[in-house]
């Protein structure tokens, strides 16, 4: 098996970071994404090739029980800055977000060194971008850049893997568990102990209050099997069974899409107030979630059309997703009296409309022509069947067909 790589989505942030760390001035730069995007591997890199003293540290380790840490650590970096001289030092602080308040000290800390003058420049990794965003934005307003990696893409992971399209449909874009796809059993419980698990519980359960951890589950769950479906907040409380309501489904899928797990598509209106009252299109981020809990084998599923389909699908949308992460990209699906447009992409004023043919038998009508009729987009493209191939697809940037 080829030994990974940094994933090409990485390469351009790689530069960026580098760039950065050339400049004379200190900065805060933090770098976010899921689990296994490849954010240490980038920062380890960048390291290895900057000529300053750097002290990297992980948070990622559940004996840590208050924001001292962080202090401590900043301590060393202030010390390698001062040894330095005027070119500074660098201080890297992974899975930051695992500290209570951690903003709260980040930001005196940084605010002490710009009073003092210390050149040190920080670099914060977290794994789950909601949450990391949300202390950074509350407190550290002004201070910071984030840069986002996404989970790897159909081109990343066959360029590192050898891996063909069918193969990544279905097992998805976690390289960490790649080698182990000859060993489907094995593979599965990767996903979901390693992946799945340690994501809910460490990166969404213990830095977040979440009242009902079990709907949150539940609701992970109905998104995997419901993905590319547009179900309604009330539908989905009916499929989980629980006196929850439907602010906190909605607050709860936030959390997961934060976490890179699924997100909820809004509906394409033109008006952001009815966007976000819509019923959501769920969407995995990769399709190697449902697959892990699907229970089918990878030949069941190729013999299956409508399973097959709705990966076809997910994968498509989970392309479009991620790299709408962390950039003016938006991603929407519409709908009006029975006919649908699977995507609807948005960036500034142009609009694009894109339909999949999946090999999926249909469950509504085309809603191609009733769109363009509706909002006059720039284009409308297919994907699949005679338009653009599915690997043609998922191995471009999504601005591509925009732009």
């Amino acid at each position: 098996m080829p030994k990974p790589t940094l994933p090409s989505h990485a390469r351009p942030h790689l530069a960026r970071l580098l760039a950065r760390l050339r400049e004379p001035r200190r900065f805060l730069q933090v770098l976010a994404g899921p689990r296994q995007a490849g954010k240490t591997t980038l920062v380890r890199q960048a390291l290895a090739a900057s000529p300053l003293p750097a002290h990297y540290a992980s948070a990622d380790a559940p004996t840590l029980e208050d924001r001292s840490w962080i202090s401590q650590q900043w301590e060393r970096g202030r010390l390698l800055a001062r040894e330095a001289g005027d070119e500074g030092a660098i201080l890297v602080l992974d899975e930051v977000q695992k500290i209570g308040r951690w903003s709260d000290v980040v930001k005196a800390l940084w605010d002490e060194d710009g009073r003092q003058g210390a050149p040190l420049k920080v670099v914060l990794l977290g794994s789950a971008p909601l949450i990391v965003r949300s202390g950074l934005s509350e407190t550290l307003a002004g201070r910071f850049e984030v840069l986002y990696l996404p989970h790897w893409s159909f081109g990343e992971m066959r360029d590192a893997f050898g891996w063909d399209l069918e193969r990544y449909l279905f097992f998805g874009g976690y390289p960490g568990a790649a080698p182990l796809t000859n060993d489907e059993a094995r593979w599965r419980a990767y996903v979901v102990d390693s992946l799945i698990e340690t994501t809910i519980s460490r990166d969404v359960l213990l830095v977040t209050r979440v009242d009902k951890p079990a709907l949150l589950r539940r609701l992970f769950e109905v998104a995997c099997s419901y993905s590319g479906q547009v179900l309604s907040y009330q539908k989905m409380l009916g499929q989980l069974q629980d006196a929850g309501n439907t602010t906190t489904l909605a607050h709860y899928l936030d959390l997961l899409e934060g976490a890179g797990m699924v997100a909820g598509l809004p509906k394409f209106s033109g008006t952001r107030v009815r966007v976000r009252a819509s019923s959501p299109k769920l969407q995995v981020l990769n399709t190697a979630l449902m697959s892990a809990l699907s229970g089918s084998t990878f030949s069941e599923a190729r013999r299956d059309r409508d399973s097959w389909g709705r990966l076809v699908e997910s994968a498509v949308g989970a392309h479009l997703r991620n790299a709408a992460a962390g950039s003016r990209l938006e991603v929407f699906y519409w709908r009006e009296r029975g006919r649908e447009v699977d995507f609807v992409l948005r960036r500034g004023r142009s609009v694009t409309a894109l339909e999949v043919k999946s090999g999926r038998s249909p469950t509504r009508l085309p809603g191609a022509d009733a769109f363009q009729r509706a909002f006059g987009p720039a284009r409308v493209w297919w994907v699949g069947g005679e338009g653009i191939p599915i690997e043609e697809f998922l191995s471009s940037d999504p601005n591509r067909w925009v732009d």
